[in-house]
């Protein structure tokens, strides 16, 4: 029993980083599995960002075509929303 206790008082330290180790990987509110879920969200929103940052510069480009040109207006709204003037047909043709 000696033996075990000055084996154990020998080391205490690098037990104590392996528990201590070990508590942190697996039991804390921030182990290694909760970050690598808030990474992956993290990367996630990034992306999103990116894709509305896109999105917001096309639309500014768009406002200010049709703000300057009343063609590009009537071309979008016959594209987009299939708005026609009086008298007109439109034929719709779908690709399946």
């Amino acid at each position: 029993m000696k033996r075990f206790f000055r084996h154990l008082s020998r080391f205490r330290y690098l037990y104590f980083l392996i528990a201590f180790g070990i508590w942190m990987i697996f039991f804390d509110q921030n182990n290694i599995f909760n970050q690598m879920k808030l990474k992956g969200n993290l990367r996630n929103i990034e992306h999103q960002k990116r894709f509305y940052e896109l999105e917001i510069k096309k639309n500014q480009e768009l406002l200010e075509d049709f703000q300057y040109d009343s063609a590009i207006m009537e071309k979008y709204g016959r594209e987009k929303y299939l708005l026609k003037k009086d008298n007109e047909v439109i034929y719709l043709i779908v690709n399946e």
